[in-house]
């Protein structure tokens, strides 16, 4: 309940308190033994390395950290790099399975390379074992959707979402567009209408997106209906070339030159979102845990103004981008019972709970949260109704068009995407050209990763 500290449930034997020079010749936290009431902590000695991408939930995460080194006498060393930093200097890590960490985030892009590798450690044993995970945890009260991203080839856990991505519209100023006598754009041709409308109203530009154009114009693709490969998983050749790809970069490409704030191109996750926040740019098709956060109202500009809908829908159909972030244990870590114990504590129903009544984090994944009337209340903003598009969001990703992003390879095609939307909107390239180098590109990459086509 809000306010209150989650319980801890250790196993039935408490871990043996220890000097730190002694737990460090033992490699682990796998040693127990009854701990001496009022004085030892279960993990006193223990220190966990974790880290994660910068994003609300995280960054939010660090002020509860110390009520977690407090209950266990754990000491906590935590970063939230950027996105992009956080994923290099993680894929590096884990693929000499080093042991400088013992908390990570398995990245969406990076669950079927990290997990498949065998970089991370199988999670259900530790769900499954009643002494270190008790029923009440409630280890299957996970989004399924949510977690299937995170399973091996066996269907074996490896990672427990803390989140799940829905892509969706919002604009900030709303009462622009009601001026202007616009709805909620609910097509790619709305969002071009009312851009041209509402664009330098009120000194605010209309459209803004971050600079990962690997996950921000993919639902636009989808929805000219082209796709990062031709037939994902089982045929990787990308197909970036496709009259439907280049009209998606095209257009998409268009929102940004002609409707963003100038230097968009440079705008990261956090610059967007203090952006719609501030109230200098309006409307975005972004991802859910990002676009509730306008409707703060102790830190938003625009929370009495802003409002959400279904992300537009294209020539080809209406596909939002939905997806999944968990923390998991590298396999190099040497301290593994003791990073259980984190996880355990940072995906509990008690702390997501709390993340929810005390930050207003709506991107939950446990159902038991989602079907509360908390969840209802928190997510009901001016009045719109944001649970219902974050389930219905979620819902369609079962169409399957988010096939194309857990491949091992995508993070080499994502990277071209990049360059590519960076080239249409900078002007140095045409939408075919920028495309047709995006997939030479590609094809080479993926060459050099081992495909064969």
């Amino acid at each position: 309940m809000a306010g209150s500290t989650p319980k801890l449930s250790f196993t039935r034997r408490r871990l043996l308190q220890t000097s730190a020079g002694a737990l460090g010749a033992a490699g682990s936290v796998g040693l127990y033994a009854p701990a001496v009431i009022g004085q030892a902590k279960p993990l006193d000695g223990v220190t966990l390395n974790v880290s994660c991408w910068s994003a609300p939930y995280p960054k939010w995460l660090a002020d509860y950290i110390p009520e977690f080194e407090e209950q266990t006498g754990a000491k906590i060393n935590y970063d939230t790099p950027g996105f992009p930093i956080y994923n290099q200097r993680v894929d590096l890590e884990l693929s000499t399975q080093g042991s400088a960490f013992d908390v990570l985030n398995i990245t969406f892009i990076y669950t079927s390379r990290w997990i498949g590798a065998g970089w991370f450690e199988p999670l259900q044993p530790y769900m499954d074992d009643p002494n270190k995970t008790p029923p009440e945890w409630q280890p299957g009260d996970f989004l399924p959707g949510a977690v299937e991203p995170l399973k091996d080839k066996n269907g074996v856990i490896h990672g427990l979402p803390w989140i799940a991505d829905a892509y969706m519209g919002a604009a900030g100023r709303y009462d622009l567009l009601e001026q202007a006598g616009r709805g909620m754009p609910d097509t790619f041709d709305d969002i071009v209408a009312m851009c041209q409308a509402v664009n330098d109203q009120d000194g605010v530009k209309a459209f803004i997106n971050e600079n990962h154009h690997g996950w921000t114009w993919i639902p636009y693709l989808h929805g000219f209906g082209g796709d990062v490969f031709v037939a994902p998983p089982d045929n990787l050749m990308p197909s970036l070339d496709t009259p439907e790809a280049i009209a998606a970069a095209e257009y998409y490409a268009r929102l940004l030159k002609e409707f963003a704030p100038d230097g968009v191109l440079s705008y990261t996750y956090d610059q967007s979102l203090a952006t719609l926040k501030q109230g200098r740019a309006n409307y975005t098709t972004f991802n859910q845990a990002c676009l509730v956060q306008p409707g703060d109202p102790e830190t938003s500009k625009v929370h009495e103004t802003v409002n959400y809908s279904l992300m537009p829908r294209g020539p080809a159909g209406r596909f939002p981008g939905v997806a999944s972030h968990g923390w998991g244990i590298p396999v190099g870590s040497r301290n593994k019972d003791a990073a259980w114990e984190f996880i355990k504590w940072a995906m509990s129903k008690e702390l997501m709970q709390r993340m929810l009544t005390e930050k207003g984090y709506g991107s939950q994944t446990r159902l038991s949260i989602i079907d509360s009337p908390e969840f209802k209340e928190k997510m009901t903003v001016n009045g719109h109704d944001v649970a219902k598009l974050y389930v219905d969001t979620i819902d369609l990703a079962a169409a399957g068009h988010m096939k194309y992003r857990t491949v091992h390879v995508y993070p080499q095609v994502d990277k071209q995407i990049d360059k590519a939307i960076e080239n249409i909107v900078s002007g140095q390239m045409s939408a075919a050209e920028a495309m047709q180098l995006a997939q030479a590109n590609s094809i080479a990459d993926l060459k050099r990763a081992g495909l064969k086509f």
